[in-house]
């Protein structure tokens, strides 16, 4: 089983950063997908190739600014769990850190791939509004 962790620094406040990652239905705005749709706890993905993928919410914690989600009814992804913490550095910025794991070990790394942009793109959107 594939396992990776990417990680950024955010010069925003863990409140501000999770605003943005710590909402399910905002996935598409820093995420490379082309939208998401959420129905209680479940989330669908869509990709731009046409590619629809079902998600079961875990844990959304508010408090502890973690997010957790498994890809469900899907034949190729197996015991994928995904988890998104914000962390406070206390200096008034945050660690935003992305992590997933699941087999097979391709899918992860591709994954990996998405998770590292997508956290640009996150730093880069929160940065741009200070």
């Amino acid at each position: 089983m594939a396992s990776y962790r990417r990680e950024i620094h955010i010069e925003r406040t863990p409140d501000e950063v999770w605003d943005l990652v710590g909402d399910p239905a905002r996935l598409h705005d820093w995420f490379p997908i082309d939208n998401c749709v959420v129905e209680g706890n479940k989330r669908w993905i869509y990709l731009a190739s046409g590619l629809k993928f079902e998600e079961e919410i875990l844990v959304q914690d508010n408090a502890m600014h973690r997010f957790q989600y498994t890809i469900i009814n899907n034949p190729i992804w197996k015991d994928h769990l995904g988890t998104i913490d914000v962390i406070d550095d206390q200096r008034g910025g945050s660690f935003l850190i992305y992590s997933t794991q699941g087999k097979p070990d391709v899918l992860a790394l591709v994954t990996e791939g998405a998770a590292g942009a997508a956290i640009k793109k996150a730093k880069q959107i929160l940065e741009a509004t200070k």
